[in-house]
């Protein structure tokens, strides 16, 4: 007992630095944010990066970012699910993408409705989804080879549709909502509603000049800030409640902590809703990336299947036991991916405004590094919607400031390999030292 205390206390009775990092649990607290403090570092080295300072975080940057890197966002999302139940993949999802939007863009080329267009689309990803659940769910058919040939096949399928040539988008409806052109931005109604404000949230406003500079486009967008603040407080407000409740249940958790994180993440919003503001507003694709991961944070958190989904990847056999249907599972988890590959179809469509049988290719390769870059364990049974988030910003950011900075596109490809290394060995060593 003796030896223990003086290994923890010096001699004058004040804290070591083990003692500090125990009590305060320094080391499970960089464990859980390591991508995100590198998020954060790797966004100051490219912010600071000498003769391109500053323009990492410009408003044309950061709504670029958003639209460069919607689909995987989408995608990651999918593959989230898949990889919960025990590390499997999807490796089909690139060329289904790829065939849902060849098939959209014929349609469309031929005259066909906009809506069913993107109805037919998804109902195809989700079909597809199914199919490759059924084989790999009923018959046992292993997820990598299962995909694999579907990532062929659907590859296949898409040159026969496109002919081997690109099919242009000519539905200004359709771009208008899925796009990421000039009018696919929610306008700015508040204008509309309160005409005064047309003279107070312009260029010619010294304080917002002053703050902009010259990334202020010509006017201020006061809905996108307003969608901002909103967003904010509801956050903080579904915090608090879950704070109380947890405290009320007797549930020990850091308050101080969850204090802290809350007001992080609704300032981070003001601030990005600003910077949107600043540029041309609220982007369309925004909105469909938002309900997206709204959509899939409440399933694995706070549904049946979701539960499911972690202990599959847990344990099976005892998942199996305790009477859930893990056929069912996994069968879940592919057919939600092919519903998102259809979404990311539509999205990737819309952004080029057209289909060329090449695109798709390795967007299943960004979901998954996403996901293991943003905390999911190659084991399955560990992920979060939360943490692929933090993996495919972390990924968007190092591909635009590499872009700014000049970095040669095969040495992007580099970087982008050794930083998922060491996000998995990460885990691995992290598995190891709780064994």
């Amino acid at each position: 007992m003796t030896m223990s205390v003086m290994d923890h206390t010096s001699p004058n009775g004040k804290q070591t630095v083990s003692e500090f990092m125990q009590k305060y649990k320094v080391g499970a607290f960089f464990q859980k944010y390591t991508m995100t403090l590198a998020l954060v570092v790797v966004t100051i080295v490219f912010y600071f990066w000498p003769g391109k300072q500053g323009q990492i975080l410009q408003p044309s940057m950061i709504t670029g970012l958003i639209a460069e890197n919607a689909y995987v966002f989408v995608l990651a999302t999918g593959m989230l699910l898949c990889i919960l139940t025990g590390g499997n993949i999807d490796l089909s999802v690139g060329s289904v993408v790829c065939f849902t939007a060849a098939v959209g863009c014929t349609m469309m080329a031929s005259g066909a409705n906009m809506w069913l267009t993107v109805l037919v689309m998804l109902l195809i990803g989700l079909a597809i989804g199914a199919f490759q659940g059924f084989w790999i769910a009923k018959l046992k058919v292993p997820a990598f080879i299962a995909t694999l040939a579907g990532m062929y096949a659907f590859r296949g399928f898409t040159n026969v549709v496109l002919n081997g040539l690109r099919v242009d988008i000519t539905n200004q409806s359709f771009l208008d909502v899925f796009g990421n052109g000039k009018t696919s931005y929610i306008p700015d109604v508040m204008r509309t509603w309160f005409p005064g404000l047309n003279d107070t949230f312009t260029k010619d406003n010294a304080f917002l000049s002053g703050l902009i500079g010259p990334n202020f486009v010509t006017k201020f967008n006061v809905t996108c800030m307003c969608i901002a603040l909103i967003a904010a407080v509801v956050f903080v407000v579904f915090k608090v409640r879950k704070i109380l409740v947890q405290k009320k249940l007797g549930i020990s958790q850091s308050v101080p902590g969850q204090i802290v994180s809350t007001v992080l993440i609704a300032a981070l919003t003001v601030w990005l809703g600003f910077q949107l503001a600043c540029y041309r507003g609220f982007p369309m694709v925004l909105i469909w990336i938002a309900l997206v991961l709204g959509i899939y944070a409440y399933v694995t958190t706070k549904t049946a299947m979701g539960r499911h989904l972690y202990a599959v990847g847990g344990n099976e056999k005892a998942t199996a036991l305790s009477g859930v249907k893990t056929r069912n599972v996994y069968w879940f988890a592919y057919a939600n991916i092919g519903l998102l590959a259809g979404l990311a179809g539509i999205l990737t469509a819309g952004r080029a405004k057209g289909i060329d049988p090449v695109y798709g290719e390795g967007y299943e390769m960004d979901a998954i590094a996403s996901c293991f870059i943003g905390g999911a364990s190659a084991y399955g049974g560990t992920g979060k919607v939360s943490g692929m988030i933090i993996g495919a910003l972390l990924m968007g950011v190092i591909n635009k400031g590499m872009m700014i900075v000049g970095v040669d596109a095969n040495y992007q490809k580099v970087v982008k390999g050794i930083v998922l290394l060491i996000a998995v060995m990460f885990d691995v060593l992290s598995k190891r030292q709780k064994r």
